[in-house]
């Protein structure tokens, strides 16, 4: 009768069951009991995870099915991932499974978001050798990290080690660098200080000019610390794609020489290239769920077949069906294409897999700076209803229509601003009005 007594008292929300149990502390009765009651665990899931899986997440909490568990064993759970530094939040629930005879637990818990790849340049080890030694200390690795101080400084100190576990003293820095426009990696490296870039030179170009190339390769890599992998990614990210919206998509950087810039503090960089034939794009496809939909997904993504391969444009129409999925709720719908290159006939097909992710629905509408009447008015145009799976770009589109019609006179700006719930999957809406 007792177990039996103790798994209900377990299924009160614990703000209840808090409260409960501070009025019977004094009584010394089975609410003490309670608290420290263990039992198996019969059923563990994750709830939230994006880039972690729910096998990684469980490994890195300590807990196992069958385990004998009791309140404070979650509560270490949950501590012992806070600690990784990779989530935000990390909550969790137990409550009795429907046999009576354990627990079913859950973790829930939102990512710190984004993360980068990881690097490493200039270590007296080999890159995979740390990516192994990595796997083995951390059941959450998975080659990328997000950017903060603690999980940079967490992640040095294991590189560390491992560089000290081969009698290797080298000092380890880890940070964030930029590898292109708007991209960026987890870099660990020498502590030394390193020389920067001052001058690129190209040569073997003919389809686009020394001008167009240095000009690109400029804007993301003088002054920029040099490293061989480094470098190298920075062209991958600046420069091959000026070739690929030519259809040039076998372009290779054959050799990157570095010498003294002479008159200026730092490195010239020379790149020798072979551009590479032009290639047309003969087919593009979808493989997955999304494959019986592919003659309304071209339309949306308008690819020109039969035209020079230009990567712009393909991922143009990446973006367009991307953007209409988000319109449908799918705010983290994704794509990863397959390329098809064939080098005799100077073809490249594309494949896509479309990875939809969760749809989010609509929660609630938040309006500010309106009187009551406005504010009615504004509740009364706004079509989304709560429930519906959210558009994510209505709420601009809501805004600049307000703004076309003058529904206010000394209106001065406004702006849309969403709160996104990961575990619910809902999506709620503010309205701020000036």
């Amino acid at each position: 009768m007792l177990r039996f007594v103790a798994l209900l008292l377990l299924a009160v929300p614990i703000s209840q069951f808090a409260q409960t149990h501070s009025k019977r502390v004094a009584k010394k009765t089975a609410a003490k009991t309670t608290d420290t009651s263990q039992w198996p665990i019969e059923t563990l899931s994750v709830e939230g995870n994006q880039n972690y899986s729910k096998e990684q997440i469980l490994a890195a909490s300590g807990l196992k099915l069958g385990q004998i568990a009791s309140k404070s064993d979650f509560e270490a759970a949950r501590d012992r991932l806070n600690a990784t530094g990779l989530f935000e939040t990390v909550g969790y629930r137990f409550t009795p499974a429907e046999d009576a005879k354990g627990y079913s637990a859950s973790f829930q818990v939102v990512e710190v978001a984004p993360l980068y790849p990881m690097q490493f340049e200039g270590l007296p080890v080999k890159p995979a050798e740390i990516n192994a030694w990595l796997k083995s200390k951390d059941p959450l690795y998975i080659a990328k990290l997000p950017g903060t101080k603690e999980v940079l400084a967490r992640y040095t100190g294991l590189v560390q080690e491992f560089l000290a576990s081969r009698n290797q003293t080298e000092k380890v820095a880890g940070r964030v660098v930029p590898t292109g426009p708007d991209q960026f990696a987890v870099m660990f490296r020498s502590a030394k200080p390193l020389p920067t870039i001052a001058q690129v030179k190209f040569t073997g170009n003919q389809v686009l000019s020394t001008a167009v190339l240095q000009n690109k390769i400029s804007e993301v890599a003088i002054g920029f610390p040099y490293t061989d992998a480094g470098f190298r990614t920075l062209l991958e990210h600046a420069i091959r794609p000026l070739y690929e919206a030519r259809g040039r998509v076998n372009v290779k950087f054959l050799k990157v020489a570095t010498e003294k810039s002479p008159g200026i503090d730092g490195l010239l960089v020379t790149v020798a290239l072979d551009e590479g034939p032009e290639y047309k794009l003969t087919e593009v496809g979808f493989s997955g769920k999304y494959a019986a939909k592919s003659t309304e997904l071209l339309k949306i993504g308008k690819f020109k077949t039969g035209d020079v391969a230009n990567f712009d444009q393909v991922q143009e129409g990446i973006d367009s069906i991307k953007n209409r999925l988000r319109r449908q709720g799918f705010l983290r719908a994704d794509a990863a294409i397959e390329r098809k290159i064939h080098d005799n006939a100077k073809t490249v097909d594309v494949v896509m897999r479309i990875e939809e992710g969760p749809q989010y629905n609509f929660g609630k509408l938040t309006v500010e700076g309106l009187d009551l009447n406005n504010e009615a008015g504004i509740r009364k145009l706004w079509s989304l209803k709560e429930g519906q799976p959210f558009d994510a770009e209505y709420p601009d589109y809501f805004l600049n229509r307000i703004r076309q019609e003058n529904m206010f006179e000394n209106l001065h700006s406004s702006k849309a601003s969403n709160k996104v719930n990961e575990q619910a999957h809902l999506v709620d809406v503010t309205l701020e009005f000036r």
